[in-house]
Formats: structure tokens, C-alpha cells, sequence
């Protein structure tokens, strides 16, 4: 594991060296993105270390904030926090979404209005000028379910309905879900990563970025 984030840090250098244009990254979601139950938010979330893995040559933006949604009659819609405002204040050159965990709880799931806000915000992203290049992330696992959010609705509900929108739009879809299956002793309250977990999490989402 060490050798392979050696390897992928190597590259991204490499890759780096070709131009002087530093690339704006905004990560939009919820808890799992902004850090929660992380000891020290500010140095190890997940846009935290993926600013430091990408190197000089990227900019990376935290605009996760916890408990939200992506559906906008949820009960605490992304599209109302500052951190929705603050992506289209950043200008992004790349957005990275992983919204949808929250929507997971019965009070909240809503297979149409998921899939159509979805694609309401992929649009509104995309209005952001120049264009940025859109990430879909598949959520992480719920190893347990807990606030009612619970897997069965990832599975069989959220997955789909990325996998769908992702191939409708033409994004990239990083997966999270199956990528960190096995990480289930290093989500302490089995919904949020701890340091352990968000490293490798952040692995795959830099590797993706950097396969462009």
C-alpha cells in the first residue's frame, strides 16, 4: 500500500511538471467530505489530504458540510448551506460530488426527487464558466445502520441512480462504495471514516482525478 501511494504521488509530480496552470478541485458533500469525527478536521479530511497528495499543481477546496442532503426538500438540503455558494465562488476547474448518504434515511429517500435534483445539480454545476469537470462519487458503505441512514437504500437506490445520471451526462464515476468495502473496523460509529479510512478514500479519488 505504502509503494503504491509513492507511486501515485510520483505521478501526479510528472504530471504536474506539464503545465504552470493550477487546477481549482471543489469537493461537495456531506459529513464524510467536511471531516467529521476526525480529531483534527482542518489537517486530515479528505480535501485536506488530497490537496497535499495532488501537489502544487492543484487547489483543493473543502466544501463539505455535515448532515446534508442532495435533495432539496430534504431535511437539511446542500443547496441552502454557504458551501453550495462558496463552489461557484471558488470557480472550480474540477467538482468532486459525493452527496447522498443522508438521503439515505426513511424520512428523506425519494428515488425520483433524488435522481432529479441530481441532475438539476449536475446542471447548475455546469453553468459555472469555464466548465469543470464533474466527479460522481458512489457513496461509501454504511457498515451498520445508524440515524437511519442504511445500506439496502445505497445499494439498490443511490448506486443506481448515479450509475445512471453519470452515464447520461457522460462524468466520471469514482467508486467509493466497492473501493472501500473493506474498510469496515476503520468507520468507528460505522458511517464515517477515521484517519486510517480517509487516506486510502482519498488514494482512490486521486488516482481517478489523475487518470483524467
Amino acid at each position: 500500500m505504502k509503494n503504491s501511494y509513492i507511486l501515485l504521488f510520483l505521478s501526479i509530480l510528472l504530471l504536474g511538471g506539464c503545465s504552470d496552470k493550477i487546477l481549482r478541485v471543489a469537493c461537495v458533500g456531506d459529513s464524510i467530505t467536511e471531516g467529521y469525527g476526525l480529531a483534527v478536521q482542518s489537517k486530515t479530511s479528505y480535501p485536506v489530504i488530497l490537496d497535499s497528495i495532488l501537489g502544487p499543481k492543484y487547489s483543493v477546496l473543502n466544501c463539505g458540510r455535515s448532515a446534508t442532503t442532495l435533495q432539496m426538500k430534504g431535511d437539511f438540503p446542500y443547496w441552502i448551506c454557504k458551501e453550495f455558494s462558496n463552489v461557484f465562488v471558488y470557480k472550480p476547474n474540477i467538482v468532486i460530488i459525493k452527496l447522498g448518504t443522508n438521503d439515505t434515511k426513511p424520512q428523506n429517500w425519494h428515488a425520483d426527487k433524488y435522481e432529479k435534483d441530481y441532475q438539476v445539480l449536475i446542471d447548475t454545476f455546469e453553468t459555472i464558466s469555464p466548465k469543470p469537470k464533474i466527479y460522481v462519487c458512489l457513496p461509501v458503505p454504511v457498515f451498520k445502520t445508524k440515524w437511519g441512514i442504511n445500506d439496502s437504500t445505497v445499494v439498490h437506490g443511490v448506486i443506481p441512480i448515479l450509475e445512471k445520471l453519470a452515464s447520461k451526462n457522460n462524468l466520471s464515476v469514482i467508486d467509493l462504495y466497492h473501493g472501500m468495502n473493506g474498510q469496515g473496523a476503520n468507520f468507528p460509529d460505522s458511517i464515517h471514516p477515521n484517519e486510517k479510512a480517509v487516506k486510502v478514500m482519498t488514494g482512490i479519488i486521486a488516482e481517478k482525478l489523475i487518470q483524467k
